[in-house]
């Protein structure tokens, strides 16, 4: 009897699961299939709760449904990807306003913020983003991500890497700049010696960090040449040291590196991904290339700051921006995998987070290709392909439409007019 009992009770849970699933048609003008460029007419997304179970043509489609969303006016694609934003922070052209947000703003303040940076991106079409460091807001990136999977605030799906990581004086906010009796915020983790470095990756592994993210180098220069170099921030046995407690802690690193003293140590040292390498030259792009290694290039961030920098007396980003086109072909000739991060956060969070497609179509890119670098390959760099930045049946319910086809316009994708996110709408026009 208490068999047959424990039986009908598991018989009534599932068909009470079954029932409690509510399957949504979502009726397409025109879908892309980021995989092949292929954009039909006509489909039928079928997905159940956060799922994508089908897509079948219009004409086929006979399935019962609880509810049908019409966007046969619109072109449809996945949710896009930025695999580097800083949502805690809001734009840093000069060094004060860095340190003014620091300073002058308490971490909950920031967070505060960071919850409307959250919904901004959103909003923006990016169903995902990877948030690489808080900028001296601890681990407030764990708590906002926390309260997007717990439905408190509306955002992307995260993944987090915490305070990053660099040697003692060499990442504002700098003592020699203030009263060096204050005891100043730090916009990252400091570590002295491999033993530091190994307990830093294990501290923020802890408290949540998805990704350990690392400043590689700084100091950056311009030989007359042409060439980037710069000072790598780490020792051999530091940057080792990192990578090793990161890899075998079965997690990834992403290293912030300009030129070649940053990239190739990060890379020695088991990088996945190299954020701006805004001095790459060949060695660097053929060496991530030949060991899968991802790029962001961020190039709309450094154009933006570049001016204002310049007036304060660094001229840097300028010159940067100015090698940005034949870099973005050196990457692309050797073959180097390109994930979309823009960095924003970096700069004003009203500002496009699409902007950074118009670049790469003009440096070379298709505009499928773009596209692809904030789907299916910035999927790839998070080890999530077939989940998201795909509408193929198994994958998450993320999914954009605009107006006007971004095969014809890549800068349509700055104005997304519907948001679905996880299976729920978000945005509606």
């Amino acid at each position: 009897m208490l068999k047959k009992n424990l039986l009908l009770l598991m018989v009534l849970l599932f068909t009470s699961f079954i029932f409690s699933q509510r399957t949504t048609a979502i009726q397409c003008g025109k879908l892309l299939d980021v995989k092949t460029g292929t954009v039909s007419d006509n489909q039928v997304i079928v997905v159940r709760d956060n799922i994508i179970q089908k897509i079948v043509p219009k004409a086929d489609f006979k399935d019962k449904v609880d509810s049908v969303i019409n966007l046969s006016n619109y072109f449809v694609l996945p949710g896009l990807i930025d695999c580097h934003t800083h949502v805690l922070l809001q734009g840093d052209i000069t060094s004060d306003d860095y340190a003014a947000q620091l300073l002058k703003e308490s971490i909950p303040y920031r967070t505060l913020r960071a919850a409307r940076s959250a919904a901004i991106a959103l909003n923006n079409g990016f169903t995902t983003i990877r948030d690489l460091e808080t900028e001296g807001a601890m681990y407030a990136d764990v708590d906002v991500k926390k309260a997007i999977n717990n439905g408190v605030i509306p955002g992307p799906r995260m993944f987090v890497a915490t305070r990053a990581i660099n040697t003692v004086g060499h990442y504002p906010i700098s003592p020699k700049e203030y009263n060096w009796e204050l005891n100043l915020p730090k916009g990252i983790q400091e570590v002295n010696g491999a033993d530091d470095a190994r307990k830093a990756v294990r501290e923020q592994l802890a408290h949540g960090a998805d990704w350990i993210k690392i400043y590689a180098d700084r100091g950056y220069y311009q030989l007359p040449d042409g060439s980037f170099r710069s000072l790598p921030n780490f020792t051999k046995e530091e940057i080792e040291a990192i990578g090793d407690e990161t890899l075998k802690s079965r997690k990834n690193f992403a290293a912030h590196a300009m030129t070649r003293d940053g990239i190739l140590a990060a890379i020695a040292a088991g990088c996945r991904s190299i954020e701006h390498g805004s001095g790459m030259d060949e060695e660097c792009a053929k060496t991530m290339a030949e060991k899968g290694v991802y790029w962001c290039p961020t190039i709309f961030v450094n154009d933006y700051v570049a001016d204002g920098r310049a007036k304060e007396g660094s001229m840097i980003n300028q010159q940067f921006r100015a090698a940005a086109p034949k870099i973005f072909q050196t990457a692309l000739k050797a073959g180097v995998k390109i994930a979309y991060g823009t960095d924003i956060g970096g700069y004003d969070w009203n500002l496009p987070e699409a902007k950074d497609f118009e670049f790469m179509v003009k440096y070379g890119l298709t505009p499928l290709q773009a596209i692809q670098t904030a789907t299916t390959t910035a999927a790839e760099l998070l080890q999530q392909d077939g989940k998201i930045g795909v509408i193929a049946p198994g994958a998450y319910a993320d999914i954009i439409a605009v107006k006007g086809s971004p095969l014809s316009n890549i800068q349509i994708l700055e104005r997304v007019e519907w948001v679905m996110k996880d299976g729920k709408i978000w945005k509606s026009q």
